[in-house]
């Protein structure tokens, strides 16, 4: 499965799902809404599958970048995450919207891959600063891209905390509970990390001499 392509599909069946998702070969298809979509995986319909992925695949994507140093890693992060979709769907209680709990699993996804590839011992706090960043400084002013590829620099466990902060809105309590850390050093690893985005920020700023 490639980051934003389903695989082709073999003599699959095009027939109502439920009675209320029909597809046709002869014109387009209505989009189904998320409850055709949900019943339609849960009866093992591929095609349902492929509609289902093709709809939050790649805003997926862009939560897998986040976490990921390359895009290898973000697409290996967003399979795995969507095979687990698929496989527990049976267990998704409707209570929120699809795309939030699909959010969840790519994220639980990125932090397995990390404990795989990337341990979060494996740097040394002395080469990241002391120094706390100013609460005053904001990044909604640098466009997604270019925050992005800076993000991507910082070591595995400060952008892993970053990213649970200050774009998912985990507490520090929970980070430190979803990484085995304690709530003191999420907040000490977030701030740090919001130091070496601003100075690699700043210097981008500055003008070439």
């Amino acid at each position: 499965m490639s980051a934003l392509a389903w695989p082709a599909l073999a003599n699959e069946e095009e027939r109502p799902v439920a009675g209320t998702l029909t597809v046709s070969r002869s014109g387009p298809v209505a989009a189904p809404s998320e409850a055709e979509l949900i019943d339609g995986c849960l009866q093992g319909r591929q095609l349902v599958q492929k509609l289902l992925y093709e709809r939050y695949a790649a805003r997926m994507m862009a939560v897998c970048l986040r976490y990921a140093q390359t895009t290898f890693e973000a697409e290996d992060v967003l399979q795995e995450g969507f095979l687990t979709v698929f496989r527990t769907l049976a267990s998704f209680r409707r209570e929120c919207p699809l795309e939030f709990w699909i959010r969840r699993i790519m994220i639980n996804a990125a932090l397995r891959q990390h404990r795989r590839n990337a341990p979060l011992v494996a740097m040394s706090d002395g080469d990241y600063p002391e120094t706390l960043a100013s609460e005053e400084f904001t990044f909604s002013n640098y466009a997604y891209e270019e925050l992005l590829a800076i993000v991507q620099e910082l070591a595995p466990r400060y952008r892993l905390v970053f990213n649970l902060y200050a774009i998912e809105g985990y507490t520090h309590k929970e980070i430190g509970e979803m990484l085995d850390i304690s709530e003191g050093t999420s907040k000490s690893q977030y701030s740090r990390a919001r130091v070496v985005l601003q100075n690699k920020l700043a210097r981008l700023q500055s003008p070439i001499n």
